[in-house]
């Protein structure tokens, strides 16, 4: 599948969906949020949580990203809910860090390897200035090599690596810092 963005509609060429949706997230997805964010867990090298996650865990952390700064975008095709990305405060409360955010984005399984997660943090991306944030920083694992990959072809480059920081039932693996000075 390819796509091609018109007026904040991205089209898809081939593949499940006529079309794909970003938007802000509302309330009424975070049952969809937390879907596709228990199947990143479940990869065991996609996110550091080892146990599921419940929507009711997640409600004040949704409350806290209000679009004006730090937005949670959704990406629909078909009317579901299909991947998130958010942006995140890195270091809340440490002021000199204040135009440097967190950003972290997550893909139903069935949509993966479509173009949705470029397409989110392309879209992430332009957001920025108007948001106030001037540096973007990616925390991956290191053997989640798709996002790697991703974050590459999108301009951001490998800052920072932790080596053997993450466990996963004895199995190590490092985190990955990528950034991206967006303005």
């Amino acid at each position: 599948m390819t796509l091609s963005q018109t007026s904040g509609t991205w089209k898809c060429a081939g593949g499940l969906a006529s079309f794909m949706k970003i938007r802000i997230a509302r309330q009424a997805d975070l049952v969809q949020i937390v879907e596709i964010y228990n199947q990143a867990v479940a990869l065991k090298s996609a996110t550091a949580d080892l146990d599921p996650v419940e929507p009711g865990d997640r409600v004040r952390w949704l409350e806290e990203h209000v679009p004006e700064k730090y937005p949670i975008y959704v990406a629909e095709v078909d009317g579901k809910v299909v991947a998130w990305c958010s942006l995140s405060p890195y270091r809340r409360g440490r002021m000199a860090l204040r135009y440097t955010a967190e950003i972290s984005y997550y893909i139903h399984g069935e949509y993966r390897r479509m173009g949705i997660g470029s397409a989110l943090v392309q879209h992430a991306t332009s957001q920025c200035e108007k948001l106030g944030i001037k540096t973007l920083l990616a925390l991956v694992l290191d053997v989640n090599v798709a996002s790697t990959k991703l974050l590459e072809k999108l301009g951001f480059a490998r800052w920072g690596h932790m080596p053997k920081i993450a466990d996963f039932e004895g199995r190590e693996c490092g985190h990955l810092v990528y950034g991206l000075r967006v303005c």
